[in-house]
């Protein structure tokens, strides 16, 4: 599976971390920035790892912050993208199962490193469950349809 891994200076060392972790459980990783802990702005990287997940280069995408919410805001402002703003494995869990999300997001500042693999690990290894939940995704999907012109 080809995950799509975007940070601003806020995140950067949680991304160290996260691209470690897929290596070594055989995911591959493609890294849309940011490289130095130099100030720069969040939507310059959710964006091209957003675009890259909307256009089905990458099955998934992970994004990091200070507090994951300004990133996952950039993120779900590209069509096709569900990205889920989570902290805790439970979440992450149901946004799969649920939801079908295809992006996550945290906050370096709000997690660690050990939470922040239990929480990866949970999004992408849980299938969407599909069944009633596909109709809601329907629902996400024509709200898009209807205001993404």
């Amino acid at each position: 599976m080809k995950i799509a891994v975007a940070c601003d200076h806020g995140g950067l060392e949680l991304k160290a971390a996260l691209l470690r972790y897929l290596k070594e459980n055989g995911y591959e990783a493609a890294d849309f920035g940011t490289y130095t802990a130099d100030s720069c702005d969040y939507p310059d990287f959710a964006l091209p790892a957003a675009e890259a997940v909307a256009r089905g280069e990458c099955e998934r995408g992970i994004l990091i912050c200070s507090t994951g919410i300004g990133i996952s805001i950039a993120a779900n402002k590209v069509k096709g993208i569900r990205c889920a703003h989570c902290h805790d494995t439970y979440s992450a869990k149901y946004t799969r199962l649920h939801n079908d999300a295809n992006m996550l997001a945290f906050g370096q500042k709000i997690i660690g490193e050990g939470l922040m693999l239990e929480i990866v690990q949970a999004f992408l290894t849980t299938p969407f469950e599909g069944g009633r939940h596909q109709r809601r995704v329907d629902k996400i999907t024509a709200i898009e349809e209807k205001y993404f012109k």
